[in-house]
């Protein structure tokens, strides 16, 4: 969805690639096991699929910027299947994956019905059993300010458990820090 240009540097820089690296994913990520066959949803410009490759046998990262998908697919080649696609039209069959994550993009949604399509479609993906895990940001006015002229549609974290549950997903939880939020749930066996 439409990042400004403060934004999108953003994304792209070393500082934001280290965050991921030394907290963002190991605080997303902590517990979880992923399986095999991992989907990320939303990579954007690759900062946590180049992380994920090291973590997955089988990963695979659907992007809805054509762009980005064409230049996360050229860099990481054989390591990963990159497709462009939309996260709440997946271009992927049913019970396919043991996880699906994805990591601060649910708020560049359009609506908070598309967010909720992309949770329906996240449990339809997941093979019985499988976990969905992931990150958003939370509202301040570092955020509001990052997001002039971009696409912000703030999860919820009061609401997200019931959102997600909403979809047959069990066992759907949030924790709090003072930036983010973490969301986890399964599929039911």
């Amino acid at each position: 969805m439409p990042m400004n240009l403060i934004h999108r540097r953003l994304c792209r820089s070393d500082k934001w690639i280290s965050t991921v690296e030394s907290q963002l994913l190991p605080w997303v990520l902590s517990g979880v096991d992923l399986g095999a066959d991992v989907l990320e949803i939303g990579p954007g410009y690759g900062a946590t699929t180049r992380l994920l490759v090291h973590r997955a046998a089988r990963l695979t990262a659907v992007e809805v910027d054509p762009d980005l998908a064409a230049a996360l697919d050229t860099e990481l080649g054989e390591r990963a299947r990159i497709l462009h696609g939309d996260g709440a039209k997946l271009p992927l069959p049913e019970c396919s994956f043991d996880a699906v994550v994805c990591f601060t993009m649910l708020h560049h949604m359009p609506s908070a019905g598309a967010q909720d399509r992309l949770f329906t479609e996240v449990a339809r993906v997941l093979r019985p059993g499988g976990v969905f895990a992931g990150s958003d940001s939370r509202l301040s006015l570092r955020f509001r300010l990052l997001h002039i002229a971009d696409t912000m549609v703030v999860v919820d974290p009061l609401t997200l458990p019931q959102r997600l549950q909403a979809t047959g997903m069990v066992d759907a939880e949030v924790a709090l820090a003072p930036r983010a939020i973490r969301f986890r749930a399964r599929r039911p066996c």
